[in-house]
């Protein structure tokens, strides 16, 4: 019997170790991050004391700046360095305080308080970005670039969406406190997860070369 498509779908998911690692670690970070976001402005606006609309757009605004001006030198100075050592470290960092600022929700009640946990926000992911794609264009599979990518942004788009709902519910069933937790619980996990298989990007003692080869990055922006 033919088969209905002409092609192989489980030839065309197959990536290597890697890209399947950095994408599930993505998926369960952005996901977590995903929670908030439908729900962050009326959390701002009902239970900071004298927050309004206003302060919601400058509250997006230092996250926006912050995270601009961290990530440019994070990613030089991870460009000048040798190995993914240093760019594995960076993003365990990351999502430790991510975490950090996620579980931070829960405690804050002042405006400066707000500003202060998405500060730590904009450093969190100024240290995400770079890391992240570093690692993860290096180990693109050659002459499957765009699809890699492809299916790291398709995975990023499913889990939002899922995300958004599950965010929506999550706080009117058992309030905003339910969903800071959620999204911290799954910054951990992401770094639980990266730090369970290190070995396949960290070298071991006796390696000089990384177990995967590099593949020739393409510089597209995550």
């Amino acid at each position: 019997m033919k088969k209905l498509l002409p092609i192989d779908v489980k030839k065309i998911f197959d990536v290597n170790r890697v890209v399947k690692l950095f994408i599930m670690s993505d998926f369960m970070f952005l996901g977590g991050w995903g929670l908030i976001a439908p729900i962050f402005a009326i959390f701002v606006v009902q239970e900071i004391d004298g927050a309004t609309i206003v302060t919601v757009g400058a509250v997006a605004a230092v996250y926006w700046f912050v995270k601009a001006i961290v990530q440019l030198p994070v990613a030089l100075y991870l460009d000048k360095k040798e190995g993914e050592r240093d760019d594995f470290h960076s993003l365990i960092f990351s999502l430790l305080l991510s975490g950090l600022a996620s579980f931070s929700f829960l405690v804050v009640q002042s405006i400066p308080a707000l500003f202060l946990v998405i500060f730590l926000k904009g450093v969190a992911f100024g240290f995400y970005t770079p890391a992240w794609a570093a690692i993860f264009s290096r180990h693109l599979d050659k002459k499957r670039y765009a699809f890699d990518w492809s299916l790291d942004h398709a995975s990023i788009a499913f889990a939002s969406g899922l995300a958004g709902l599950t965010g929506g519910v999550l706080a009117s069933v058992f309030g905003f406190q339910a969903v800071f937790i959620f999204a911290g619980v799954l910054s951990f996990g992401s770094v639980m997860l990266l730090l369970s298989v290190p070995q396949f990007v960290l070298p071991g003692p006796s390696q000089k070369k990384r177990i995967i080869r590099d593949h020739t990055p393409h510089n597209i922006q995550h």
